[in-house]
């Protein structure tokens, strides 16, 4: 499906699951979106699974949104404590649109959660009670985590039947009736031998040829470019490198706090899921990687670069990326807003040292090259995750692998070998065809309590059921 008939659907106000591979450009296409709805007066709620996720899209997270904070089950109490809480009662209330960034990571049970504070706050027995709700994400990239509450098997429990490890397992998934649209362009890579090896495993179908690739990519530490950010696992490794290389730069670093304003548990989870560190220091000659996206700078988010100096002004670095040009950094911001009203920001430099980084860290960024430590892979889909941010098979520099490394989860692989996001998209994309002029405007149903339909008045949610029936028909013909 293009970005472009994904968006006509998201105009429906119909639930819809946005999916596609690395690179298909499923955080463009969401903030196209997300555009379109301020423009029309709509403000989104904007969430994702992890702090990194929702710094990246300028949101929170879903579960300081809904209010379940740390809970895997709710009981009763639970719900009913959350759900009267006032600051949730009136964001969750004031909501027409969630959404939710990274589902991957997002647990069954937390989706659950999430639908049951809706459903109560809204007073609606709707799924999600009845708000548009649009999730994005890739089921082939890290899983959540799946750990085990102490009050797991009590009897109070609303959501007692075992659930699969993934968002679409739940009962709610079936029941919001989303719609799959499954982006089919490719905007980081084209090369293709390397979206063949992507694509072998993405089907857990690593054979002798994808191990060729491999090997012609393996390396050690006497031959890999100096140049090149390295991705590892694990923090410490991540740590050890960054610290070393600064250090053997014979020169006294400049230092660069964080700003923050906003209360203090919501400025501690938008410091953690940033990229750019609280405490940034930096040395002229230091490899750096840019944070954050700045067209107008000539920037984004991955761009490296070296610094090369300071102003002597401002102290500000001045950083010459890999295409020669040279740009004074300036900090920026990253905000969460809440019913339009900014509740908290942090102000950084969007840098950070850039001779290591984790694959967790390294979700949304594009890399011409980088060398990659998988031989600690403890996860399901990390080798994955880190492979696909390459966009050139001869940009990926391998110093090691395990027997995980290159294996996606068996449950994602099953639903793809199924087909049934990639069917139910393709018919989607069929019907979206003959959506235009359903309504008129565009939101109309958004943007007003009534219009019209057919000559007879209904009311926005009316619409919405008539239009996802519509929707749903269509999709399970043939």
């Amino acid at each position: 499906m293009t970005q472009t008939c994904t968006l006509d659907i998201l105009k429906t106000g119909a639930n819809v699951f946005l999916t596609g591979e690395p690179g298909s450009g499923k955080t463009y296409t969401l903030n196209q979106y997300i555009k379109y709805l301020y423009s029309h007066g709509i403000i989104p709620a904007i969430t994702a699974s992890t702090g990194i996720a929702a710094t990246h899209i300028g949101g929170t997270t879903i579960h300081s949104w809904s209010g379940i904070g740390i809970k895997s089950k709710l009981n009763k109490a639970d719900l009913h404590a959350i759900a009267t809480t006032s600051y949730v009662q009136k964001r969750v209330a004031a909501t027409k649109v969630l959404i939710i960034d990274e589902v991957s990571m997002l647990s069954p049970e937390t989706l659950e959660m999430v639908d049951a504070i809706c459903r109560e706050v809204h007073a609606n027995t709707l799924p999600f009670g009845g708000i548009q709700v649009v999730m994005t994400g890739d089921f082939f990239q890290l899983p959540p985590v799946k750990g085990r509450s102490v009050d797991e098997f009590s009897q109070e429990n609303l959501f007692e039947i075992e659930n699969g490890r993934f968002g679409y397992n739940s009962y709610v998934w079936e029941q919001a009736e989303f719609i799959t649209c499954y982006l089919s362009e490719q905007h980081r890579q084209n090369d293709t031998d390397l979206t063949a090896l992507l694509a072998k495993i993405r089907r857990n179908e690593f054979d002798d040829i994808c191990q060729s690739h491999i090997d012609s990519r393996s390396v050690n530490i006497s031959t890999i470019p100096e140049t090149a950010p390295k991705l590892y696992t694990h923090n410490m490794n991540v740590d050890i490198v960054n610290n070393q290389m600064l250090d053997q730069i014979p020169l006294k670093s400049k230092y660069f706090k964080m700003k923050t304003i906003g209360r203090e548990n919501l400025i501690r989870n938008m410091v953690k899921g940033c990229l750019s560190p609280e405490d940034l220091y930096l040395k002229i000659g230091a490899a750096v990687m840019f944070t954050k996206n700045n067209p107008k700078e000539g920037y984004a988010n991955g761009t490296l670069g070296i610094v090369e100096d300071f102003d002597h002004e401002t102290d500000l670095p001045i950083v010459k990326i890999r295409n020669g040009h040279k740009i004074t950094v300036a900090p920026a911001d990253w905000s969460v807003e809440e019913d339009g009203k900014i509740k908290g920001t942090i102000t950084q430099l969007p840098l950070r040292l850039a001779w290591a980084m984790t694959v967790h860290k390294s979700q949304g960024i594009s890399l011409d090259e980088a060398v990659i430590d998988l031989s600690k892979v403890f996860e399901f889909g990390q080798g994955y995750v880190a492979i696909s941010r390459i966009r050139k098979l001869d940009g990926l520099h391998l110093l090691g692998w395990n027997n995980l490394a290159f294996k996606v989860d068996h449950h994602a692989v099953g639903v793809l070998c199924r087909g049934i996001f990639r069917t139910q998209s393709k018919r989607a994309s069929l019907l979206a065809q003959n959506l235009d002029g359903l309504v008129d405007g565009g939101f109309g149903h958004f943007c007003t309590d009534f219009f019209h339909l057919g000559g007879r008045q209904i009311s926005n949610l009316d619409f919405r059921i008539h239009l996802e029936n519509r929707i749903k028909c269509h999709l399970t013909i043939g």
